[in-house]
């Protein structure tokens, strides 16, 4: 929408989609975004099953992630 590149365009896309699976995930979005960008560079990007592992519908995330609800 603002991009003014056919690359910003796709890379805005890509970080929107994250951010709105990460809410439909009940996702912290700004301690998820940190936990990411940390996990990025612990780990081989070519190693599609680690990227799994941090994915936002993981069931591998840290519960601190995770929006408390009321049971």
């Amino acid at each position: 929408m603002f991009s003014t590149s056919t690359k910003g365009a796709e890379s805005s896309a890509l970080l929107y989609s994250i951010i709105e699976t990460a809410k439909n995930n009940n996702l912290i979005i700004e301690k998820y975004l940190l936990y990411l960008i940390d996990k990025f560079t612990e780990i081989d990007p070519t190693d599609k099953e680690n990227l799994l592992k941090i994915l936002p519908f993981s069931k591998n995330l840290p519960d601190d992630l995770k929006i408390k609800t009321k049971s």
